[in-house]
């Protein structure tokens, strides 16, 4: 074998070993439909519990997908609901997980554009794979916020679970 040939299955080797920083990538992310169908389904399970509530899908970069906001839910439910989405996204946690868990910077997150340490956000998990959150405001409080958006996550369980095939 000669040098050349030598130093280029070397370099070819070297290139190819884990850890090594990609070009381009490849990424799993929730789609427009999905979040779409989450936010309906967080809306209409609040709803029937008689709860006038906004629902916000963001992505795992916390870029909004859906937002809706039910007939009678005061204007300010869909920013809170997006900034409890956000929280959950960065914390990788449910918002009240993340509240309980660390209370003791809860304040200082709350100023940061976009946050809001709440209870009413909730990851959504594929296959183990974060794709998202859903974000809930305007229920009697967080914890029926999030009880909606889980029960919508629940009901497209089906969908979410094949979301990264």
């Amino acid at each position: 074998m000669n040098i050349k040939k030598g130093f280029l299955i070397l370099w070819v080797v070297l290139t190819a070993l884990p850890g090594q920083a990609a070009d381009v990538i490849e990424e799993k992310n929730i789609g427009m439909e999905l979040a779409r169908d989450i936010a309906n389904q967080a809306v209409l399970a609040c709803r029937a519990r008689g709860y006038h509530v906004s629902a916000v899908v963001v992505d795992r970069h916390g870029l909004l997908r859906a937002a809706l906001r039910d007939d009678l839910a005061a204007r300010f439910t869909l920013e809170i609901a997006q900034r409890k989405a956000n929280m959950t996204v960065m914390a990788w946690t449910d918002s009240g997980a993340f509240r309980k868990a660390r209370s003791d910077i809860r304040q200082e997150l709350n100023h940061i554009d976009g946050l809001i340490v709440m209870e009413g956000g909730v990851k959504v998990v594929s296959g183990g794979y974060n794709l998202g959150a859903v974000g809930v405001s305007g229920a009697p409080g967080g914890d029926k916020d999030a009880a909606c958006a889980q029960e919508a996550l629940k009901k497209l369980s089906e969908r979410i679970g094949f979301a990264i095939d």
